[in-house]
């Protein structure tokens, strides 16, 4: 599986466009943080983001040049919160979107567990506002701030409640 993203250069337009093109998906990795009880950890992005402003979402983010997704976990882990992976729990799944910006992402998010103390996270200035850690029967408040069609980041949150139940995590 490729990891990194590439650009085209099918063409050499005069503004250089043709070789800004990505030619394929940017891909990025998500974390979906468990604590003891079985809650995934969520946070909000600031009002002020570009993409889904003001919404609640799960840690993560785009892959650099070169870069694997297990260190671009681990990467976006530390700098959006300040803990460190500790374990990977496995899969949740894969997911194809494209954004407001009209790129297409492909986001692989998995389970995992952090070293740290799981009541103060070390959110990013600017681009988190607040935090919280949702029970499976919370999972409503995902949809607050979405566009009704979108719902991403809670079929996401469902897959990992099905996954830590599938490993037999919670309920």
């Amino acid at each position: 599986m490729r990891t990194g993203t590439r650009t085209g250069i099918a063409g050499d337009g005069a503004d250089g466009y043709c070789r800004r093109v990505p030619t394929e998906p940017l891909r990025c990795a998500g974390a979906l943080i468990v604590d003891d009880d079985g809650r995934i950890f969520i946070q909000r992005r600031s009002p002020e983001r570009r993409l889904f402003p003001n919404c609640w979402d799960i840690v993560g983010g785009h892959l650099e040049p070169g870069e694997e997704i297990d260190d671009a976990l681990r990467r976006e882990v530390t700098e959006e919160t300040g803990w460190a992976v500790s374990h990977v729990l496995g899969l949740v799944g894969e997911y194809r979107y494209t954004a407001d910006d009209g790129l297409t992402r492909v986001e692989t998010d998995f389970l995992i567990r952090v070293d740290g103390d799981l009541s103060r996270p070390r959110l990013e200035e600017g681009k988190h506002t607040e935090f919280r850690w949702l029970a499976e029967r919370d999972i409503a408040l995902l949809d607050e701030h979405r566009d009704v069609n979108d719902g991403l980041i809670r079929r996401i949150a469902e897959d990992g409640f099905a996954a830590l139940r599938s490993i037999g995590l919670t309920g």
